[in-house]
């Protein structure tokens, strides 16, 4: 039988961003539901950013529902990004302890009225649940250059966000624990549906958008009963549909309590929240956070709830990247795999069907020096093994989605994208997970901006994506006059977004043909 690699995408983090902005001058005052806030204008944009959209989770509120925000006086300065939500140091920034981080950040076309009623763009970083913020994501360009209203959030992370337990369960109406960040993000779209036309954007076409952990989310809200309404349209970039049962989250919620010293039942959850946030972090460092399923937000796997056609019918842009797993070869350390290494890692992961794998996979057909490397991440890439992450089980959901709603399929397959780092020296990550974020948003960083790097076949291919992106938010389809058509996914066509104007159509023989879906299905993946 596979093996699930949850260890892969503990890291599945997006890349680094430095929180500054340079300023010009100041954008309007806005008048929200909590008081006045002033933000600043810069490039064209107004730039309203760490409006607070919840009190802080903290003291008795940690491992409870968001609550509201207290109102102010006089008018709040909207000119800095908020704190980061508390998580661990990683390419994604340093470590933050902090639990006052439930802010979020408004872009919009400079002196948008507040009755210009454009459509908006809510965006939830990914990170693997563990790491991340919303001011890793600048939406000045895609505001900008989509006529649209961009929001970016922060929610609750890792053991703060998506920790459950039997005694936080007993507290909890709905008899479940560990959604927390889940409950986060639908508080900040309610806040957006309340708010977000002082803005000038419309309330009714809000398109909920994430990467990895946040394409997860994505799906989370899509089937979660308690967002319906709150949005008309989703997109997921490398994302799925993971989910695990309350008692799974419990008892890896138990184990965690066990190691901070809070065995009582009767008194753990005061115990857990009297801990401060270094030593849950610390205790929480191997902690793989997931939603769970079992209580309102999620009464049903999320993937079932998929299958069933349980969620409401608003169009849907799903995609993945060519060269995913690449990502997760360099991080966990696979890249420089030696043949021996490689077939090891293929038997422990597949078990009785690493034969076939191997077969199909031969380690001799990558090119070295990194064959190993290169091995295991079409491995990762193409299987179900890395979660439903990318290539055959990013089809099978398109495919899913597509027998209920309207769904528009892609691939990113610029396979001379500029890569995170070199390390190892030379290693190719081609059209690797994460990479196609530094397409859409200047402020994607891993160490080195990637926009930047972009050459001008790459700048078309990014102005590109920032089009079908922003068409989709305006009308629900991804359809730009001038370039080349992107048809819905009903009879499984797939656009492949290339650099240089060779964007195109292709087939679902073709994409299955790539990733060796035959194969995998066959072998019952």
């Amino acid at each position: 039988m596979i093996k699930s690699l949850r260890a892969v995408l503990m890291l599945a983090a997006l890349a680094a961003f430095s929180p500054w902005v340079t300023k010009t001058h100041a954008a309007p005052v806005i008048r929200t539901e909590g008081g006045l806030v002033r933000g600043f204008e810069a490039e064209h944009v107004d730039q309203y950013l760490g409006l607070r959209y919840a009190a802080p989770p903290v003291g008795a509120r940690r491992w409870g529902p968001p609550a509201s925000a207290a109102s102010w006086t006089g008018v709040r300065d909207a000119t800095r990004y908020g704190s980061r939500c508390a998580q661990a140091a990683s390419g994604n920034g340093p470590r933050s302890e902090s639990e006052d981080c439930l802010y979020l950040n408004v872009y919009r076309p400079a002196g948008a009225r507040s009755n210009a009623r454009l459509p908006v763009l809510f965006w939830i970083h990914g990170g693997g649940l563990r790491v991340g913020a919303g001011d890793q994501h600048d939406g000045a360009l895609l505001a900008r250059t989509g006529g649209i209203v961009v929001v970016s959030i922060n929610y609750r992370l890792g053991v703060f966000g998506f920790f459950g337990h039997p005694a936080l369960s007993a507290e909890d109406p709905d008899g479940g624990s560990g959604n927390y960040g889940l409950l986060d993000q639908q508080a900040a779209l309610r806040w957006a549906a309340r708010n977000i036309g002082a803005f000038g954007g419309d309330p009714h076409r809000i398109t909920i958008a994430g990467e990895s952990a946040g394409g997860w989310a994505v799906c989370a809200n899509l089937v979660s009963p308690t967002a319906r309404g709150l949005f008309a349209g989703a997109i997921m970039q490398s994302g799925g549909c993971p989910t695990q049962p309350l008692a799974e989250t419990e008892a890896t919620g138990a184990a965690i309590a066990e190691q901070l010293g809070c065995t009582d039942q009767a008194r753990a959850a005061a115990c857990l929240r009297s801990k401060p946030p270094s030593a849950l972090l610390d205790a929480g460092e191997s902690f793989l956070p997931r939603f769970t399923s079992g209580g309102d937000a999620l009464p049903v796997p999320a993937a079932d709830a998929v299958a069933a056609g349980h969620f409401p019918r608003v169009p849907v842009i799903t995609g993945d990247n060519r060269d995913e797993g690449r990502y997760f070869a360099q991080q966990q350390g696979w890249a420089t795999l030696g043949r021996q290494e490689y077939d090891d890692l293929v038997g422990a992961l597949f078990g009785a069907a690493a034969p076939a794998v191997l077969a199909e996979y031969p380690y001799a057909a990558f090119p070295a020096p990194y064959a190993g490397g290169y091995a295991i991440a079409a491995v990762l890439t193409d299987s179900p093994i890395n979660e439903g992450l990318g290539g055959c089980p990013a089809q099978d959901l398109a495919a899913t989605l597509a027998r209920h709603t309207g769904t528009w399929f892609y691939e990113f397959a610029d396979r001379h994208a500029p890569g995170l780092i070199d390390d190892p020296p030379g290693f190719d990550w081609g059209a690797a997970h994460t990479l196609e974020l530094g397409y859409m948003w200047p402020s994607f960083n891993y160490g080195t901006p990637l926009y930047p790097r972009l050459t001008p076949p790459q700048r078309q291919l990014s102005g590109q994506m920032l089009r079908y992106w922003g068409a989709f938010v305006r009308s629900g389809t991804p359809r730009v006059p001038g370039q080349p058509l992107w048809p819905s996914h009903e009879a499984g066509d797939v656009l492949s977004l290339r650099p240089g104007g060779e964007t195109a159509t292709i087939s679902a023989g073709e994409y299955g043909a790539e990733h060796n879906c035959e194969f995998w299905h066959t072998l019952g993946a």
